[in-house]
């Protein structure tokens, strides 16, 4: 199971170089995992960037996937690897929700690079 960060997928919408090497490491939908907070970030970027039919065509792909909602064990722990990892709360939320499901996180945030499980591909810039 993957859970593809919201860096990862802008990337990969975008076409960019490194969305190029993406392709092949977004998974199948039935082996990706979306946190609500994942559709929550693209759905805002995709709203001001490329408009509503994107968004729509977005979060419908979503929804053939494993969307996971933030619970009650997923906020706990999220709050534990904020404080320990120094993460904003939206990628503690993210970087939780794999840990919960025991899957590793695809993404192009260099603040996820070192931790376990994560699979780091740097924009450009980074």
């Amino acid at each position: 199971m993957r859970v593809v960060d919201s860096s990862a997928w802008i990337e990969w919408i975008l076409d960019s170089p490194v969305g190029g090497q993406l392709s092949d490491k977004i998974p199948e939908p039935d082996n990706c995992i979306v946190p609500t907070i994942v559709q929550l970030e693209l759905s805002k970027w995709l709203l001001r960037e490329q408009g509503e039919d994107a968004l729509n065509n977005f979060i419908a792909y979503t929804m053939l996937c494993n969307v996971v909602s933030l619970d009650t064990a997923i906020a706990r722990r999220a709050a534990e690897i904020s404080a320990q990892h120094k993460l904003a709360t939206a990628d503690a939320i993210i970087y939780a929700t794999a840990l919960q499901h025991e899957a590793d996180i695809l993404t192009c945030d260099a603040h996820f690079g070192g931790l376990e499980n994560v699979i780091y591909l740097p924009k450009a810039m980074d």
